[in-house]
């Protein structure tokens, strides 16, 4: 069945330029469509912005990303529209369906930002089949602070470890500054569109986003608003509230970063420049800027190894004796674990699209360590349940903790679920919120309900193995079998 088309008219004066965007959903800092405006200004001939929906290109996105994908290319658009241009939309093999356009457009040059993912075999393909048909191309770097190239060891392999990694990215002093967005666009030529709606990116029904929709705005000019706010009211506590889940003390920048609404490089000037303006926040901003190190570090060890998602870094944990359960997985999915922090983690994923840098340790060393379900499980929940699901970022943060990857965590690192809620959600708040049945627990029981008396839970309200779940597993046996599991495979 043809899907249905738009079309868009006008009668351009010179043969036009495309520019694909891709991760990159925004109008500043973006080199490519930088250099496709400039061109137009000198020749005048006309831009047209095109979006390929090409799920074969790398790892196609979960339902949480699609949703966000969604209303980012609405917004996108409508920011292209205000400058007089549109946004073409496109479903199919990207190197196939850019060089229909600039076959049925005219287009002598496309243009685009590199994506530091396993997508450079369609940039090979697109660039052999724009030269079959006599177009130019160029590709610009826009989505990382340093390329993968400048960062290798004696050997030429990228690094393994995080500290010196960093290092060498600051060694390598400020990146360029970011690029304004084009004040104008023009027109594009005749170029038929797909709609939106006939992607089907966006639940029907059941619809489940409601809390998606709740949380969060997608789009270029949100992000730009998240990354002002953080500076201004959160930084300055970020080094010693970022790990408390029952505090606003994060930025949330992750699902604008992975859809390329902000760039690295832009966060990066913000926040030096904010740090010059107010040296109070200088720690904040020096621990943040190491986050976003870390989402480089994770898109440079999938540059160097695309099968990041299925295959262990660490090639000893092949012979990992994993134990498949699907009714744990499913009470873990369901966040009906037993443990309060654990639970109220994955409750807070399902209604947010997004959990705490700090739970999703928790919940992921749980997984892995207490039930010893293959991480491989957990990152394929993750990756259809979270916004900012990340094909550098996920897969390589489930095999830190699982000890399987880079700069990974020592086998033995066994997160205890309730001395980690005990710290980081001292009085409950983060459990109350999204583990509602226990709003009434007394905070020093709350990440431990089974230690309740009689009296205190039925005060609560609370009957366990029915209102709240027992623990599906005893932390200290949950510990013993990890440690006997990796005992084995360090033997080998």
């Amino acid at each position: 069945m043809t899907t249905p088309r738009t079309t868009l008219r006008t009668t351009p004066s010179a043969p036009p330029s495309i520019v694909w965007f891709r991760d990159d959903l925004r109008l500043s800092d973006h080199p490519a469509l930088r250099a496709a405006a400039k061109n137009a200004a000198k020749t005048g001939a006309p831009v047209i912005c095109l979006y390929v929906l090409d799920d074969a290109a790398g790892r196609a996105p979960g339902a949480a990303a699609r949703w966000w994908l969604a209303q980012s290319l609405r917004a996108l658009g409508a920011d292209i529209a205000t400058r007089g241009g549109s946004l073409i939309l496109r479903k199919g093999p990207a190197a196939r369906v850019i060089a229909e356009v600039a076959r049925e457009s005219g287009a002598r040059t496309v243009y685009w930002n590199g994506i530091a993912q396993p997508h450079q075999a369609v940039e090979r393909q697109l660039e052999a089949a724009l030269a079959k048909l006599g177009v130019d191309s160029q590709s610009f770097p826009g989505d990382l602070l340093a390329p993968p190239a400048a960062i290798r060891n004696k050997e030429g392999r990228g690094l393994r470890v995080f500290t010196p990694f960093w290092r060498r990215v600051l060694a390598l002093g400020d990146p360029p500054k970011p690029l304004p967005a084009p004040k104008e666009l023009g027109p594009a030529p005749t170029v038929a569109s797909d709609t939106l709606e006939t992607w089907k990116l966006e639940p029907g029904k059941p619809d489940w986003a409601d809390g998606l929709r709740e949380t969060w705005t997608p789009g270029e000019a949100s992000a730009r608003a998240r990354l002002r706010d953080f500076l201004k009211h959160t930084a300055q506590g970020y080094v010693g509230d970022r790990d408390r889940p029952d505090r606003e003390g994060t930025s949330r920048l992750s699902p604008h970063l992975r859809f390329g609404e902000l760039s690295p490089r832009q966060v990066w000037h913000a926040a030096r420049f904010a740090a010059e303006e107010n040296p109070a926040i200088g720690p904040g901003v020096d621990k943040f800027l190491s986050e976003l190190g870390w989402r480089e570090f994770c898109r440079h060890l999938l540059h160097d190894h695309p099968n990041l998602a299925t295959e262990n870094l660490q090639a000893n944990f092949d012979g990992f004796s994993w134990k498949p359960d699907a009714k744990a997985l499913s009470a873990w999915q369901r966040g009906r674990t037993g443990y309060p922090i654990v639970d109220a983690g994955l409750r807070e994923l399902w209604h947010t699209g997004v959990m705490h840098n700090r739970v999703r340790m928790v919940v992921a060393s749980f997984l892995v360590k207490h039930l010893l379900i293959d991480w491989r499980d957990g990152e394929t929940w993750f990756w259809d349940t979270l916004v900012d699901a990340d094909a550098g970022s996920n897969p390589a943060n489930w095999q830190w903790v699982a000890g399987c990857g880079a700069d990974a965590a020592p086998y033995f690192r066994v997160f205890n679920p309730v001395l980690q809620g005990e710290r980081f959600d001292p009085n409950g708040a983060y459990v109350r919120r999204w583990v509602p049945e226990l709003k009434d627990v007394p905070p020093e029981l709350i990440h431990q309900p089974w230690q309740a008396t009689p009296i205190e839970l039925a005060s609560a309200g609370i009957t366990l193995g029915k209102s709240y779940p027992h623990p599906i597993v005893d932390h200290a046996k949950g510990r013993e079998r990890a440690l006997a599991a990796y005992a084995k495979i360090r033997k080998g």
